[in-house]
């Protein structure tokens, strides 16, 4: 019988939790020999801060981009037999997920370019006074308008009425306060270490561009569509340029996953903690369906779903 064609989505940071991965290693001997993997390559047990934490170390930039990178894998390994990968996106970090799931560098490349873009990224986060808001139920060109006189950055477009800035903190207070008047429903700090996707995190981008620029990349053996321009890319060096310029640039979420829906995707596989995606995707197209991988008993789930499917 034919599998399930599915599009593959890789959440970014925020979706953390502690105990992320501790029951798929238990169960599964695949998964155990991923996560140690990991932890041989990195030179340091990340496994043991995925399924103890503390939440704080957890949540450190260059603790947690690997951490997502390595479970979001995990899960693909489970359940890779039973779908027909049709493509594959990710939302910030996740986007380097993607692109070892289809298959643009190995594991262990992936990772250690991930454990460095964890690393720029917290060093840049220490050295700057950062922020992030998240802007609810307001037009776009309204949120744009804010970011320019808060003098601040469009970090995502995530779905419809759901955009989020990310500047310093004195201009995210700014556009916090002026949010109301501007006809936006809610506007609410978030909860991170710093500015990213903003002109803040330029430090970061530039170390990361000198580890891309050496970075042996293959041509991807699935669509893979780049946060930065919302586009489908396959050449080594657009590839490259890409995922350097999202880290300062904004992530084209919304028009990332419309451009699998253009043609024709309908089934979305969520790899990773939480069903964040599965959330946004519910404003960008409620016709589509995301079915949501975590755990083990997520895990028996969506493979119960995808047999019944085929």
């Amino acid at each position: 019988m034919a599998k399930k064609r599915v599009v593959l989505l890789f959440a970014g940071q925020g979706a953390q939790a502690v105990g992320m991965g501790k029951d798929l290693a238990a169960k599964y001997p695949s998964a155990q020999s991923l996560f140690a993997k990991a932890d041989e390559i990195l030179g340091f047990s990340l496994s043991d801060v995925m399924f103890e934490g503390p939440q704080e170390e957890l949540t450190r930039t260059s603790r947690c981009q690997p951490a997502l990178f390595v479970h979001g894998l995990a899960c693909l390994e489970l359940i890779r037999e039973h779908v027909e990968i049709a493509g594959t996106a990710g939302l910030s970090l996740g986007e380097f997920t993607a692109h070892t799931a289809a298959g643009t560098f190995d594991f262990e490349t992936g990772l250690g370019i991930v454990a460095k873009r964890g690393q720029f990224m917290e060093e840049a986060t220490d050295s700057t006074e950062g922020a992030m808001a998240a802007m609810i139920g307001g037009d776009e060109d309204v949120v744009k308008n804010l970011a320019v006189e808060s003098d601040v950055d469009v970090a995502n477009f995530n779905a419809p009425g759901q955009i989020v800035l990310s500047g310093t903190t004195a201009g995210i207070d700014k556009a916090l306060e002026n949010a109301k008047a501007a006809g936006i429903k809610l506007a609410k700090k978030l909860d991170v270490a710093g500015a990213y996707h903003s002109r803040l995190m330029m430090p970061a981008q530039e170390k990361l561009a000198g580890e891309l620029a050496n970075l042996d990349v293959k041509t991807p053996s699935v669509p893979v569509v780049c946060n930065f321009e919302a586009r489908e890319v396959s050449d080594a060096n657009d590839i490259r340029k890409t995922l350097e310029a999202q880290v300062s640039g904004s992530v084209r979420w919304t028009e990332s996953i419309r451009q699998f829906i253009k043609r024709g995707e309908t089934t979305f596989l969520e790899l990773g903690p939480g069903k964040v995606l599965a959330g946004l995707m519910k404003r960008i197209d409620r016709s589509a369906t995301v079915i949501s991988v975590s755990d083990a008993d997520s895990l028996k789930a969506a493979i119960e779903t995808l047999s019944a499917a085929e």
